[in-house]
């Protein structure tokens, strides 16, 4: 693809954009939870894990422990009992009850609605807090940008830079702000469908034209 200037890549990032959303109207988070609290515990559990495997732990973990006064209170080997299959369990349990008693100490229980609140406490950072607010509450303070959203902003050269914080800046002027939440999703699903590391299926792709690294051969 020719060098792009700044005019024709907006165009080109809306284009993508529209096409995703016609290809995937129903792009959402594929985590299971009732409430604020509960996505914020399984995406603390989702880190290096599929949602797949965290969706089989949390009914176990959340019927054990409904909210944050409950886990605050849990012994680190039982939380480490119940979440063992999702990898790195004792750093994810202690992240949990960390979370947990931070919210009874500071926020009487509640999950916070600020990215201020919410990125000190453990385990969470900005990634995990823009997932809560996007999608438990419905506020668009950032992107989410997890290895997806790397990948595919890397080969449709929406970005070049590899940092998580770095990339989330140069994407939100590029995408609008209602779109912020439900790019993460749009992206995660063409990635985990279409767009798979290793064996992308360029042939199959609604983006092939508009991606300077489409294969054609594929």
């Amino acid at each position: 693809m020719a060098r792009e200037g700044k005019a024709a890549r907006a165009e080109r990032v809306l284009e993508i954009l529209s096409r995703l959303k016609r290809e995937y109207p129903d792009a959402h988070c594929e985590l299971d939870y009732r409430n604020a609290f509960e996505l914020l515990a399984a995406t603390i559990l989702s880190a290096q894990c599929t949602d797949v495997r965290v969706n089989m732990v949390t009914p176990a973990l959340f019927a054990r422990y409904p909210d944050p006064h409950a886990l605050a209170a849990a012994r680190q080997e039982d939380v480490e009992a119940l979440i063992r299959s999702t990898g790195f369990f004792r750093n994810k349990a202690r992240s949990l009850i960390g979370m947990a008693q931070g919210l009874v100490a500071d926020f009487d229980g509640e999950v916070p609605r600020t990215m201020a609140e919410l990125n000190p406490l453990p385990g969470v950072g900005r990634k995990t807090a823009n997932v809560v607010l996007g999608n438990a509450y419905g506020l668009s303070e950032g992107i989410t940008v997890d290895t997806h959203v790397i990948r595919l902003a890397n080969l449709l050269q929406w970005s070049r830079v590899r940092d998580a914080v770095k990339l989330e800046r140069e994407l939100m002027p590029l995408i609008p702000r209602d779109d912020w939440t439900l790019v993460s999703h749009l992206l995660i699903w063409h990635g985990r469908r279409v767009c798979i590391a290793n064996r992308p299926r360029c042939g199959e792709c609604v983006l092939a034209e508009l991606c300077p690294s489409r294969v054609d051969s594929r």
